[in-house]
C-alpha cells in the first residue's frame, strides 16, 4: 500500500481575464476568483483513483501559499484527499524554493509517491516536479498521460507525452510523477463530500518553521501584456494568398 503526497496550488482561475497591475510588477489579484491549478486537479484525481483501486492507503495534500490556500486544500479533500498540510507564506516562491519546501515535508511524512501537476497556469514554469526529484534522488516520470501500478514489482508503468508522440517507462518507488492534461478528467466535488471535507484536518506550518534556507533567485523587473495581434484578412484565391505571403516576406 502506497502513501501519496499530492501538490495543490492556488492560482487565478483559468476563466479570469488577466490584467497587469499599474506598477507593472505583477498581475491584479484583488477581487479576482482563485481556484485549484487545473493540472493539480488532475494530480489529485489520479491519486484518488489509485486509492479507489486499492493501491493507496493515504493521500496527503500539500499547498505552499497564503492563508486562502486552505480553501483550495478543502476542495482537494472534497475530491478525496484524506488530510492536508499548509505551508503558509505570503511570498511568491520560485520553483526551486517550492521544491525545497516539498522535500522537507517529504522527509517528514515519508510518502512512497509524490504527484504534482506538470505546471501551474500562473507562471507556467514546469520545473517543480523535476527539481523535487533531483533533490530527493528519486526517479521521475513527468508529463504522465497514463499511470499503471505493477504490484508484483512495486513499480509504476507511466506513459509520457513527449515531442515525438508517447514514451512508456517504468520507475521504481519512491518516485515523483507530474500529471499531464490527458491523464484523466477530474471529478466534481459533491455536496456531501464538501461537507465531509470541512471536518478533515489541515495542519498549518509557517514557512520559517519548515527549516529550509530559501533565496530569492529571481527578480521581476517588469510585467507587460502581450502585443495586440493585427486582424486577419481573407483572400479570394491561392494566387492572392501567395502574393500576400511574398509581400510579407514569408515566401
Amino acid at each position: 500500500m502506497v502513501k501519496v503526497l499530492v501538490g495543490v496550488k492556488r492560482v487565478v482561475d483559468y476563466a479570469v481575464k488577466i490584467r497587469v497591475r499599474p506598477d507593472k510588477l505583477g498581475v491584479e489579484t484583488a477581487n479576482v476568483k482563485f481556484s485549484m491549478n487545473p493540472f493539480d486537479e488532475i494530480a489529485v484525481e489520479e491519486a484518488v483513483r489509485m486509492k479507489e483501486k486499492g493501491y493507496v492507503k493515504e493521500i496527503i495534500g500539500l499547498s505552499v501559499g497564503p492563508k486562502q490556500s486552505q480553501e483550495t486544500l478543502r476542495t482537494a479533500m472534497a475530491m478525496g484527499v484524506d488530510r492536508s498540510i499548509h505551508v503558509e507564506t505570503d511570498k511568491d516562491l520560485v520553483p526551486l524554493s517550492v521544491a525545497k519546501v516539498f522535500k522537507a515535508i517529504v522527509d517528514k511524512e515519508k510518502p512512497n509517491l509524490v504527484i504534482l501537476g506538470k505546471q501551474a497556469i500562473d507562471d507556467d514554469s514546469n520545473q517543480t516536479a523535476q527539481m523535487l526529484a533531483a533533490l530527493l534522488g528519486w526517479p521521475q516520470a513527468v508529463f504522465a498521460s497514463k499511470v499503471e501500478v505493477i504490484e508484483a514489482d512495486g513499480k509504476l508503468k507511466v506513459t509520457r507525452e513527449v515531442d515525438g508522440g508517447l514514451e512508456v517507462i517504468q520507475v521504481n518507488l519512491p518516485a515523483v510523477v507530474s500529471a499531464d492534461l490527458r491523464l484523466n478528467e477530474p471529478r466534481f466535488a459533491t455536496l456531501p463530500n464538501i461537507m465531509k471535507a470541512k471536518k478533515k484536518p489541515i495542519v498549518t506550518i509557517p514557512l520559517p518553521e519548515v527549516g529550509v534556507q530559501l533565496k530569492d533567485h529571481l527578480e521581476v523587473l517588469k510585467v507587460v501584456e502581450p502585443p495586440v495581434r493585427p486582424p486577419g484578412i481573407k483572400v479570394e484565391s491561392v494566387d492572392e494568398l501567395v502574393k500576400k505571403l511574398k509581400e510579407k516576406g514569408l515566401l
